[in-house]
Formats: structure tokens, sequence, C-alpha cells
């Protein structure tokens, strides 16, 4: 195992402590996975979200905020909030971005889940239902699983996702929406920020442009990449498809034009939420979700630009690609039925190498460092 490969076998960072684990990331722990059958009342993964053979991702349950208003029983605090995520979700390592470039390491905790479903009952051979696993050294409040980690707060639910923002106070659930963790981190927490205090991800005076590309990049890129790879119909994968590379085309032409994906000059949170499915595209997407009429690296612009992003201190560090490989090839048995790994290409030292956007769009003062 090469350095960069025994560096990313992080488990967790607490209070800007990274824990680690000798067997996290090693395939000989690990089989292919079954999913459920997905009926509306047994417990079910994204995989089951289908109607008519189009993938219809179903909407965030928990959508409370932290908050300085008067009121709030969720106020900013350092401590307080843990942060679960997983390396191969692009949802959540919008919030892992966040908290590393605004120096929150130290005032949001952070677990990261096992790469690879596992049975999420393990006891019941009538529950088939496989999700997310935590590490057995580092389970929250004492559950084993991410699914036994939300029936303790709700019972009720059949869909168990990360991210998870939890409150440890109150000993609950406050979110599991990226795109309104990625704000609350920016804004609430932006008290406790150590880096880029100044940087506003989403300013004021460019809401409505930064809300515009976002309108169309999620259905078209972030989700068009789902849409395709979990479609059961040619029809509905056809549909998904061409939005993807339809999305891809119009992303191309604009960062020919303007160096960030919302704005001439200001990068915003859009950047951050188209960035975490374009660094996942080659060595994913392009097989995996059969988005195959071109590579990523065929795209000039995209390329230099996500460069740029991967280049930006902290943002290297939510990119985990064998863990993101792990996942997905061998999560997704109806996919991937033997989880065999393809080999890839060695994408994080072409993250690294020298990108043009300085040189195309020079700025007087960078927005982020």
């Amino acid at each position: 195992m090469s350095k960069k490969q025994e560096s990313l076998k992080v488990l967790s960072f607490r209070g800007g402590e990274i824990i680690r684990s000798k067997n996290h990331y090693k395939g000989s722990k690990y089989t292919s996975t079954i999913m459920s059958a997905g009926k509306p009342n047994e417990a079910k993964t994204a995989m089951d979200e289908t109607v008519k053979g189009a993938f219809q991702r179903t909407e965030s349950k928990f959508r409370n905020f932290i908050s300085s208003d008067n009121g709030s029983i969720y106020k900013p605090a350092t401590g307080r909030y843990h942060l679960i995520i997983s390396f191969a979700c692009p949802w959540a390592c919008r919030c892992l971005a966040m908290i590393k470039l605004k120096g929150l390491d130290d005032v949001i905790g952070v677990t990261v889940v096992d790469p690879i479903f596992a049975k999420t009952r393990p006891d019941d051979k009538e529950d088939t239902h496989h999700g997310w696993a935590f590490n057995e050294n580092e389970q929250v409040e004492g559950a084993k699983t991410v699914r036994e980690f939300y029936e303790m707060c709700d019972p009720t639910l059949n869909k168990f996702v990360v991210p998870i923002l939890y409150d440890t106070l109150r000993k609950e659930i406050v979110n599991n929406e990226s795109s309104e963790i990625i704000r609350m981190f920016g804004k609430e927490m932006n008290a406790f920020a150590t880096r880029n205090k100044e940087w506003d991800l989403y300013p004021e005076s460019i809401k409505n442009q930064i809300d515009t590309v976002n309108e169309w990049i999620y259905p078209q890129i972030n989700n068009g990449v789902y849409r395709s790879g979990f479609a059961t119909s040619q029809g509905a994968y056809d549909v998904a498809v061409k939005d993807v590379f339809d999305g891809l085309d119009r992303v191309e032409d604009i960062l020919s034009k303007q160096r960030y994906i919302a704005s001439p000059d200001a990068f915003t949170e859009a950047d951050i939420r188209l960035f975490v499915t374009l660094v996942r595209f080659d060595e994913v997407y392009v097989g995996h979700f059969k988005c195959n009429k071109k590579c990523l690296r065929e795209y000039h612009h995209i390329t230099n630009y996500v460069r740029e992003i991967y280049q930006i201190p902290g943002i290297a560090d939510t990119v985990n690609m064998h863990h993101i490989k792990e996942h997905y090839h061998r999560s997704h048995p109806t996919i991937n039925k033997f989880g065999i790994v393809p080999i890839g290409s060695d994408s994080e030292v072409d993250f690294s190498k020298p990108h043009n956007r300085d040189d195309l769009f020079p700025l007087e003062n960078k927005s982020i460092v």
C-alpha cells in the first residue's frame, strides 16, 4: 500500500484529531452485497427509488437549522455538532469541503462510515437491507449502522442517508440535506472559522446567479449521473444520460468564458456543488453509471477547473478515490454483480497537475485561499 493510500484510511475527525483503522479500506474485509426489494414499507436505498424505470430521489427528511436567531434551539457552538459522512457520497463531501474551507475541524466533529454497504440488521434473516455501517471501533451513540442511528431518532424512517448533522447536546438529528448544511457551516458557524472567514459562499449580490446555476446543474449533472446509473429502463436511461452530457457541454462553454460556474470572479457554493460530481466522473460515473459518451478529461476547460478546485488547500482531503471506487463498485450488485473494482486511472495525480485558470482569467483578489 502506498503512503497516499495509507493516509486515506481515515475513520473520523474529532476535535482536529484523526482516528485511523488498520482494516478500514482493505478489500479482503468486504464482500458484494444484496439490496432490499424496495417495497414501500421496508427499508430501502436510493437504488429502490425508481418509478417506471426512472430514478426519482426522495427529499431529505430532517430540515432544521443551526441559527443564532432568537428562539432557535440549535444555536451555533463549538463542539456541539457532529457530521456523519461517507467519502463516497458527493452530497456528504460538500459538507466536509465546507469544514475544510472554513477551518472548522476543531469545531464540528466528523465520523466517516465504512465504504461498502453492509447488512444493517445482521441478526434478522428476513431483513435483507444493506446500507452504511460504522467502523466497529467508532460507533456513534452506540449505533453499529447508520440505519440503527436513524431509528434511534425516528423509528418510522425507511431510508438512511448521509450526510447527517447531529446535535450531541439534544441527541437529535438537525439536518440531512447537504445544500442546507453547507449554508449553515458557511454562515451560522462562520464566527468559529479559522480560515477564509471573509469568504461568503452565497453572496447576496449574486444569489440569483447561484440559484439559477444550481437549478439546472442539480437535475442534469449532480442527480443526472444517478438517474442514468439507477435507471431500469432504456427510455429512462436515454433521457438521463442526454441530460448529463447536455449539462457538461453547457458547463464547458461557461468555463471557457469565465473562471467560476456562477461568477466571473467569485468562488461560491455552486462550484462546490458541481466539483463533487465532476471529481468522481471518470473513475465511477463513466463506467459504473454508464455515462460513457465522453470522459471528463476530454473537456479541456472542465479538466482545468477541477484541478484548480482540487488544489485549493483542504479540498484534496475530501477526495478519497479508493473509498469512492470501493463503495460504488462493491455496494451496487444489481449494477456490478461480482463487485469487481476497475483499475481506473491515477486521477488524483492528474488533479494535482498545473491548471491554466490563472492565465485565462486572472483575479486581482481571490475569494478563497
